[in-house]
């Protein structure tokens, strides 16, 4: 019995001490704000669209669909449309075996290749294997030296769908001029893109943004502190963002509601900052990642404009960020 109600003791003991949602994120992080141009990489070739070859679909008889990711073409890996496209040349009957992931699943599909009017072999496939753009960068945990950004997940606008990415990386990117948002259409930046200066490696694109290592110089001094999700009230906050070139500036803004139910739109807000309605109209593409911090705390970031009054936008909370980037 005496054994009995000492292992009793030492088991619970031992769950007692079991950590429970436990990250590895730091309490002060150094918040973003500059501009930053992205690239990402897809695991594949993305099949986007079709085009006829003498008057037909070749490509859609064959039996692919829109979404698919080209993984292998005669039974050879294939990361990028350059691969792809050497396999198929070397195919010389015009009959490609493809391999595409499909709904997390693998189908084999048969395609009869055909030549156009000037000789050259056609697949009919439209296909993409990256995408471009421009974001801001959230934040730096100075400790891990992982980095946050856009507040969203990268979406390929064909298939409106998460865009499964091998890898990526951030760059240098400055603003050269601002399209003003207007109701019912949302405005954007224009950057100069310096891709030459890689500021890091992107290894993730989740719904609360993307995720990867830092790698440029940065201010440990400029860090400060996390703020809890039940410490961010409505009213006064301000958005760090860039407007003019590479000038992190800060502007106000009014929280109006916090939801601590939603995956994404957890902060509401409104711009009350003249100088960003008269330079931007509000929100604007391009803004998404600015960091909100309200009584000198981060406590999110910017991540969609309502387009119907674009002074008005959501934010994410910073800690949803912070987890997402820890895993």
């Amino acid at each position: 019995m005496k054994f009995k109600n000492k292992l009793h003791l030492f088991i619970l003991s031992f769950l007692l001490i079991i950590p429970i949602n436990c990250f590895a994120y730091s309490n002060y992080i150094i918040p973003g704000g500059q501009t930053i141009g992205i690239e990402v990489n897809s695991k594949g070739v993305l099949v986007v669209g079709f085009y006829e070859v003498n008057n037909k679909y070749i490509s859609k008889t064959a039996g692919f669909e829109i979404g698919d990711i080209i993984t292998k073409v005669n039974n050879t890996t294939v990361s990028n449309i350059d691969e792809m496209v050497s396999e198929v040349n070397k195919d010389s009957d015009f009959k490609v075996d493809f391999s595409v992931l499909r709904n997390k699943k693998n189908v084999n599909l048969n395609l009869s290749l055909e030549k156009d009017f000037s000789g050259v072999l056609k697949t009919g496939l439209y296909v993409k294997d990256k995408i471009n753009g421009i974001g801001t960068l959230t934040y730096i945990d100075p400790e891990s030296k992982v980095f946050g950004a856009l507040g969203h997940e990268i979406i390929e606008n064909t298939t409106i769908s998460k865009f499964e990415i091998k890898d990526g990386i951030i760059y240098e990117a400055n603003v050269s001029n601002i399209v003003k948002s207007r109701n019912g259409k949302a405005g954007e930046k224009n950057a100069v893109y310096n891709k030459a200066n890689i500021w890091g490696q992107i290894s993730e694109n989740e719904l609360a943004g993307i995720f990867g290592t830092y790698s440029e110089n940065f201010n440990v001094d400029e860090k400060i502190e996390v703020a809890d999700i039940d410490e961010i009230t409505s009213g006064e906050a301000i958005i760090r963002t860039v407007i003019d070139d590479n000038k992190k500036e800060d502007f106000k803004i009014n929280i109006l509601h916090i939801d601590t139910n939603s995956k994404n739109k957890n902060i509401l807000f409104e711009v009350t900052d003249k100088k960003l309605i008269e330079k931007t109209g509000g929100i604007v593409q391009g803004m998404s990642g600015s960091p909100i911090i309200q009584n000198n705390k981060i406590i999110g970031a910017v991540n969609y404009v309502i387009v119907n009054d674009p002074t008005k936008g959501y934010g994410i909370f910073i800690k949803t960020m912070l987890e997402e980037g820890d895993k």
